[in-house]
């Protein structure tokens, strides 16, 4: 055999002809990557949110963040990091064991750039007006670019509250926190540029009850110091330099922060003992994890760790998702709009077909609609403090938003894979990776059950039940079948007041549509305003996206809009 013989029996691909061309296999009518954009300034529809709210000095910020957010860079960056999963090594080469987990670069260069546009920082470190709107609108950008970077970026995000609530632990960490920069390395604290957090809360044997954790900690005499030993089910990225955790001491649950790397260099006692092979969210690493005897510091009171980690660390992580799959939604439009853009079928794009312009047009007021109750929600955080109707309504919409927008993300993201026909269930395909990632918020940080429950002790809170009717009836009067809406969600709700538990998804599902459409009126076109009411609070909606009973003229202008 010679050596030309040799090359034809190794080739993995056949050689194309020499006598004649692929004629057939010539490739047209497939619609191109996505260009390399900007997520701000390619979308009208969130700056005119971001003026509503009065954040407009953030326009630079924001621009900058979607630039970088939107680019072909970033694209490709996150499907490597989600091709190329984490790795977990758990010895090195000798035997010694290490606990590493080891990312492709893409993932680190995915996090070096949100964390230097300050998505983790922002509200904590501006005396702007309203910096966590600004914040959220940063977060609905990077969640259309990699979901599974978010993960550690909003426990680094909403720890910070915690770290400065108690300064005598929190300042070992809190300036390396606050850093926008990335660095990965396995160093102590002091010797790195900044930090990253991890949080391990859940056991087997209790789940969302944390009350039921049986991890246990012991005081050295050390000050803070604590000695821990338990076994938790999941730890959110491992890598973080700080592990958050609870543990039960002789007064209860209490709070921790175990470092990952020790003052001296040495490895903290946090055994890896394996990574999670998720649904979704590859790109970020999720662990089952051992404290043997680890070294840990109390944070907050002895005994009152749930209540620590509820008041200053759950809101923000729940606001963060309501941001966030509103971010997904618009990333879902973004990709079934452009798929049908560029594919043409029976003689024009797909894009223009009566059926397919009704259901993007659907599509493009549910993201519409979730971006506001997103941003809204923001703004409470932001004016609770100086108002008490707003501190009531941050009680009660968070976890109504996360609740609501977490669980239509999967609605929509299954509809627009649908556009994308047999396409659209390949992972090549962005809109196979969005689907997969789109179940992940309904049950991190509180399932639909938790976030009821949440609701019905907000609603207890003298006042809180008025403010929340305030606040959806500023929009009365614009439309008879929101009227009508409102009238009947208040009179649901004081006939409920004493039941709300066994009612509460419905009830919630009545407050997240009348707020959406209470916000739409006030603040969006006409068209997506009337649709939405006509459809989501009316009778003249079949449940389904693509069953808008509207005329073609209003659904044309909705898709318009949204592009």
């Amino acid at each position: 055999m010679n050596s030309e013989e040799d090359r034809e029996h190794i080739s993995v691909f056949p050689r194309p002809s020499t006598q004649r061309g692929y004629a057939t296999h010539a490739v047209h009518n497939m619609p191109p990557d996505l260009p390399d954009r900007n997520l701000y300034k390619s979308d009208t529809i969130l700056q005119a949110a971001v003026q509503s709210f009065g954040v407009e000095w953030a326009n630079d910020k924001l621009s900058a963040c979607g630039a970088v957010a939107g680019s072909a860079g970033i694209q490709e960056a996150a499907r490597l990091a989600n091709e190329h999963s984490p790795i977990l090594k758990t010895h090195n080469r000798i035997g010694e064991r290490i606990d590493f987990v080891e990312y492709h670069p893409a993932y680190h260069h995915l996090m070096g750039a949100a964390l230097k546009s300050e998505l983790h920082t922002l509200p904590w470190t501006s005396n702007e007006k309203r910096p966590h709107v600004a914040r959220s609108a940063m977060s609905y950008m990077w969640y259309q670019a990699d979901q599974g970077i978010m993960c550690p970026l909003a426990m680094s995000f909403s720890v910070i509250p915690l770290l400065r609530s108690d300064p005598e632990v929190g300042n070992l960490w809190l300036d390396k926190m606050l850093a926008n920069d990335y660095d990965p390395r396995p160093l102590p604290a002091d010797q790195k540029q900044a930090i990253t957090t991890a949080m391990s809360m859940t056991e087997k044997q209790g789940g969302s009850d944390l009350r039921a954790n049986t991890s246990r900690a012991t005081p050295t005499g050390n000050g803070r110091e604590y000695r821990l030993t338990g076994h938790k089910f999941f730890c959110s990225a491992p890598m973080g330099d700080l592990v958050l955790l609870t543990a039960q001491t002789d007064a209860g649950v209490t709070l921790f922060l175990a470092p990952r790397t020790l003052p001296d260099g040495s490895r903290n006692s946090i055994r890896i003992q394996r990574l999670k092979d998720k649904l979704g969210n590859r790109s970020n690493a999720s662990a089952e994890i051992e404290f043997d005897d680890a070294i840990a510091y109390r944070i907050g009171e002895d005994g009152h760790g749930v209540r620590a980690f509820v008041k200053h660390m759950t809101h923000y992580i729940r606001m963060d998702f309501a941001a966030g799959a509103a971010g997904m939604m618009r990333q879902a439009f973004n990709l079934a709009l452009h798929h049908t853009s560029h594919r043409n079928a029976f003689g024009g794009p797909v894009r223009d077909k009566p059926m397919m312009r009704n259901t993007l047009a659907d599509l493009a007021i549910e993201a519409e609609a979730a971006m506001w109750l997103g941003l809204r929600v923001a703004q409470t955080a932001d004016d609770a403090q100086s108002c008490e109707v707003e501190k009531h309504l941050n009680r009660i919409l968070v976890p109504i938003a996360k609740y609501w927008n977490c669980r239509r993300v999967g609605a929509v993201t299954l509809e627009a894979l649908e556009c994308h026909g047999g396409m659209g269930y390949v992972e090549e395909q962005p809109i196979a990776r969005l689907y997969r990632e789109a179940p992940l918020n309904s049950v991190w940080e509180g399932t639909s059950a938790v976030m009821g429950l949440d609701v019905m002790r907000a609603m207890k809170t003298d006042g809180a039940l008025d403010s929340l009717i305030r606040e959806i009836a500023q929009a009365k009067g614009a439309n008879r079948t929101f009227d009508k809406f409102l009238a009947s969600l208040e009179a649901d709700l004081v006939a409920h007041t004493s039941d709300f538990e066994p009612q509460a998804r419905r009830l919630m599902t009545r407050i997240a549509m009348a707020v959406q459409a209470s916000l739409l009126i006030r603040h969006s076109t006409s068209e997506v305003a009337d649709t939405f009411c006509v459809s989501r609070l009316g009778d003249a909606w079949a449940h389904e996206f693509g069953t808008l009973n509207v005329p073609d003229t209003v659904m044309k202008k909705i898709v318009d809009r949204a592009s």
